[in-house]
């Protein structure tokens, strides 16, 4: 088995897309290749060695938009972003 282990203060997020078809009110169906926004949130799956993080594995972020490289492995897609470049953590809060 192969694993990504990122160095050099580096975050490796898992952006595998699901894949589901979109369609229009009047339903017409618009293909993935159609410039559409991808969120630019992902799931934390490795952190480097960093001093005093202030995410974890298993955290969903957002990150900057054109931040990183991609990687295909093991039918999964990965982003590999700086740590600066993770912007906010998406946290879970309750209702007043």
């Amino acid at each position: 088995m192969r694993e990504l282990q990122p160095v050099n203060q580096n975050v490796i997020l898992d952006v595998s897309e699901e894949v589901s078809e979109q369609k229009t009110a009047g339903g017409i169906i618009i293909p993935d290749t159609a410039a559409v926004e991808k969120p630019k949130f992902a799931k934390v799956v490795a952190l480097s060695n960093i001093e005093g993080p202030e995410i974890a594995v298993g955290d969903v972020v957002f990150y900057k938009e054109y931040s990183g490289t991609e990687i295909e492995l093991d039918d999964g897609k990965f982003l590999v972003v700086p740590y600066a470049d993770v912007l906010a953590k998406l946290v879970e809060t309750e209702e007043i």
